[in-house]
């Protein structure tokens, strides 16, 4: 009996693993086995406990997963950003790794580079590459390790050969034979420019406006010129027809404050307060320059709206360098501008731009003589006598394309009231107008140009309304620019008033100014019509050619008839003709070489105006400039 209770057992143990493959069949066989032989029996059957299942191994062979079980889950990433690629599982990452708290220095720590303070190409902690070491300049009162410092040094070396009507000396000549209204015409200028700028940021600004910035930037100039006449460069008969001059000044000193970001793109508004720069359009048309002023700036809907709040209190001049005198009084000369720039406005790939300006001023009790002697408030024109005016300027500017065709268009109206026109002594109603546009087509590497301009002209000078168009202080990058004769030269308009300019240097209007820099504006002018055409042909990255060609008029002469005494004046001022070479040898900003040249053919009415003995109606300017920035 008890042999045959064995029986499972031994069953069991003689084939352990098909045991453990079919336990429950087993179990099964040997209960039938055990009912069989004991049933004739009446003891009790002995009661055997099945053995222990092997233990679950919960660890995954690597490609195997186990069926029925499910590990612990990472835990939930949330998706905000519609549209964007989801984030990577966290095994993704490597665990071996960690950040570092100045990883802008990780790179000279492994020594892969060494920063050298002179080098303007790799990383420079001095050109704001990385973030000022908080341990070396103890001093400094910055709190956190985001600070940046950058320096940037400028050199400007011109060498300007030229010529332009030049009056003889009334009191005395450098030439006893000069008998004519008109001299020589050849004069030649040099000037070298040293710009040094310093600027402390608080904020990572490779992809958000900083939060705060302080910038300052000097500027030291000294210039020769030589001209064939006495009384050009200096007020007085005794002193030379030469002239070596120099000046520093501050072209800006500001403080711009991040007031907030309004969006997770980084739209912002700020402000800024100090001597700074602006521009008030795309092509300086109406104003571009460094003055004072407080400005309030940002941007929309992802950068593609942005505005300008700015109020200006106009600084001095100096005479010869045109930088800002800072230790001088400011002019009694205000402007206060707004304006507003839309992109994809009516047409896509076109931005849009509305400007409104107040230029106020209130120098008509001023008397200023410039750095040479000459008067230049008020403009010695007329009766002579100080004028106040108010002008408000309204304009609509475009910059973008339409199709293949690049675009860039202004118009201005402005109107206002002059207090005492220098024709009639009486107060007199501003209203003049401003066009100017620049269609251009890309091919390959050369990009051709169509340009026209049109400012309106005075027609009665002697009326109630003055209809000349005038900038408050253009520095215009149109037609060539500084390339074209008839913008980089200024021609006196000799016989008609005295120190007074047709048209103003860096500046595209006939306004018979004294001076661009320190004289005001002037809404009894000639006016001007400009037709143009130019082609910029990019032969390598590293070389640009540029040719253009300008056919320039007076869109009304009523106003030269009558400071001239004369009858009649014809419109044609004649074809300006200019090309320019630029060279970049590392194919950056750093070292830029221009080679230039312009000539002005002159028409009737330049010939009627500056008729001289031994002149063929053709005046030159040649333009060699090398800038080297750090």
């Amino acid at each position: 009996m008890s042999a045959l209770f064995a029986l499972p057992l031994i069953v069991q143990a003689a084939q352990p693993e098909e045991a453990r493959q079919v336990p429950h069949k087993v179990e099964e066989q040997a209960v039938e086995a055990e009912e069989e032989i004991s049933a004739p029996s009446e003891d009790p059957p002995i009661e055997v406990e099945p053995p222990a299942p092997p233990p679950v191994d919960n660890e995954s062979i690597e490609g195997r997963r186990r069926p029925g079980y499910v590990g612990a889950l990472p835990d939930r990433i949330d998706q905000t950003n519609e549209g964007a690629f989801r984030a990577p599982p966290p095994e993704a990452f490597p665990t071996d790794q960690i950040p570092i708290p100045d990883r802008w220095r990780l790179i000279e720590s492994l020594g892969i580079v060494k920063e050298n303070w002179w080098d303007p190409y790799g990383q420079n902690t001095y050109k704001g590459d990385r973030p000022i070491n908080r341990e070396k300049v103890p001093w400094l009162p910055i709190k956190g390790d985001d600070w940046f410092f950058v320096a940037n040094v400028i050199s400007d070396t011109v060498i300007e050969p030229r010529s332009f009507p030049i009056p003889v000396g009334v009191q005395t000549t450098e030439d006893p034979d000069r008998l004519d209204v008109f001299g020589s015409s050849n004069s030649l200028v040099l000037s070298q420019t040293f710009l040094t700028g310093f600027a402390l940021l608080k904020g990572n600004t490779a992809y958000k406006p900083p939060d705060v910035e302080y910038r300052a930037t000097l500027a030291f100039n000294v210039n020769y010129v030589d001209v064939p006449e006495r009384r050009v460069l200096l007020v007085e008969p005794t002193e030379p027809s030469h002239r070596l001059d120099h000046f520093v000044g501050v072209q800006e000193l500001f403080f711009d404050y991040h007031i907030r970001n309004t969006s997770d793109r980084y739209d912002f508004d700020s402000f800024r307060i100090g001597i700074q720069s602006f521009q008030a359009d795309f092509r300086g048309f109406l104003f571009q320059d460094q003055q004072l002023g407080l400005r309030f700036f940002g941007t929309r809907d992802n950068n593609r709206f942005q505005y300008n709040l700015a109020a200006f209190w106009r600084l001095e001049k100096d005479t010869n360098s045109g930088l800002n005198a800072v230790l001088q009084k400011p002019r009694d000369d205000f402007l206060f501008i707004a304006n507003a720039y839309r992109q994809d406005f009516l047409i896509p790939a076109l931005t849009s731009q509305l400007t409104i300006a107040y230029n106020r001023n209130r120098e008509g009790d001023d008397i200023e003589i410039d750095d040479n002697g000459f008067p230049v408030r008020p403009a010695l024109l007329g009766g002579l006598r100080g004028r106040d005016y108010d002008a408000f300027y309204l304009g609509y500017n475009a910059d973008g394309r339409i199709g293949r065709i690049n675009i860039s268009a202004s118009a201005y109206g402005v109107f206002g009231e002059d207090r005492n026109s220098f024709f009639t002594d009486r107060p007199a109603d501003i209203r003049a107008f401003f066009a100017a546009a620049e269609l251009s087509y890309d091919r390959d590497w050369a990009r051709f140009r169509l340009s026209g301009a049109y400012a309106s002209g005075d027609s009665d000078p002697y009326d109630d309304v003055e209809g000349g168009y005038d900038a408050v202080f253009e520095n215009p990058i149109f037609a060539g620019a500084d390339t074209s004769y008839w913008i980089r030269q200024t021609i006196p308009f000799a016989g008609g008033g005295r120190n007074i300019a047709v048209n103003n240097r860096n500046g595209l209007l006939n306004t018979l100014r004294p001076s661009k820099e320190q004289g005001q504006s002037n809404f009894n002018n000639p006016g001007l019509m400009l037709v143009g055409a130019g082609a910029d042909f990019d032969l390598t990255p590293e070389f640009r050619l540029s040719a253009n060609a300008n056919h320039l008029w007076f869109e009304d002469t009523a106003t030269l008839q009558a400071l001239r005494n004369e009858g009649s004046i014809p419109k044609e001022i004649g074809w300006d003709l200019s090309a320019a070479a630029i060279w970049r040898p590392k194919a950056t900003q750093n070292i830029v070489f221009r080679l230039s040249g312009a000539a002005l053919l002159s028409g009737a009415a330049f010939d009627d105006l500056f008729d001289q003995r031994g002149n063929g109606g053709t005046y030159y300017s040649v333009l060699a400039n090398v800038i080297l920035t750090y």
